[in-house]
């Protein structure tokens, strides 16, 4: 590949705008927020609206599974969340061709409702075996928007208390949902994270969780896990893993089945392959154990 034409990575930008890139989008910084911040590092014809551009994800040239891919089919369901906000909408992608039930896999968002990656990341479930239920956070206030920021600022209007609400119900639903085995995973990335974390210790039958660098779950909740648990962190994510030490001794003091992986050299975020916090091996591998983890538990 032409030099010219290959995708950033993390080591294309400095260290400081990273942090920056990190802050505006767990909107912490506004847009302009960070356009002011990454100005100073703008250099050699280098705008800080290009820095901006150059990190925002790219979804369609990172897609892995099409929407119209043969081995899948997928629906919206609506499912109700009384104690939530009322409904909240889910996009569903089975097995074209799943012979008798399969294993069930709730997959979770980062903070700006179900965009085009983590759709892309239920395909992948599904072409690998799993009902993937992918529920999307924003369906009270119409939806994924089709832009990052417009889904950051509605994102940010959410009660978290109801939120957790919603994903609680569909978490319970997955559990009995139609072409399912009655087992169920989770899986999230970022905020999709903490939510996982929580769901493990709200939803005891859930067999099997993978977080993907999210917050940790109040320590008073860790002894009602029970699943088994696959704790993905990164290297350079201050902000996660300040909670780890935390996280880890109430999970040795409640005895619960536990593997922590940090990746070295990682930014936050690095399994979402749509930015140049992508690490290609270190997602490979996050990836392959997740997969293993799922077959492992969830497999009649």
């Amino acid at each position: 590949m032409d030099a010219r034409s290959r995708r950033p990575t993390a080591a294309d930008f400095p260290p400081e705008v990273l942090g920056l890139f990190d802050r505006y989008v767990h909107g912490q910084l506004d847009r302009r927020g960070f356009l002011d911040g990454a100005a100073r590092f703008a250099v050699g014809g280098t705008t800080a609206a290009g820095l901006l551009a150059a990190l925002s994800p790219k979804f369609a040239e990172a897609q892995v599974i099409r929407p119209d891919d043969a081995r899948i089919r997928m629906q919206w369901i609506d499912i109700a969340s009384p104690a939530g906000h009322g409904t909240i909408r889910a996009q569903v992608v089975r097995p074209a061709q799943a012979a008798g039930p399969r294993p069930v896999v709730l997959v979770i968002h980062e903070n700006r409702g179900l965009n085009p990656h983590i759709e892309d990341i239920a395909r992948r479930f599904a072409v690998e075996g799993f009902v993937a239920v992918a529920p999307d956070a924003l369906s009270s206030v119409g939806g994924y928007p089709g832009d990052e920021d417009a889904a950051r600022e509605r994102f940010s209007k959410l009660d978290p208390a109801r939120l957790n609400e919603d994903f609680v119900a569909t978490a319970r639903h997955a559990l009995a949902i139609e072409g399912g085995n009655g087992r169920l995973g989770v899986v999230g990335f970022c905020y999709g994270g903490g939510v996982t974390n929580l769901l493990a210790a709200r939803v005891p039958e859930i067999r099997a969780a993978a977080p993907f660098y999210g917050p940790a779950p109040a320590a008073a909740l860790v002894p009602a896990i029970r699943a088994r648990m696959y704790i993905v962190h990164a290297a350079q994510d201050e902000r996660i893993n300040a909670g780890w030490p935390a996280y880890e001794a109430a999970l040795k003091a409640a005895g619960t089945d536990y593997v922590r992986e940090q990746f070295a050299g990682t930014q936050h975020g690095f399994h979402n392959d749509t930015t140049p916090r992508f690490d290609a091996e270190a997602a490979r591998q996050a990836w392959t154990r997740t997969l293993a983890l799922f077959n492992a538990t969830l497999a009649a």
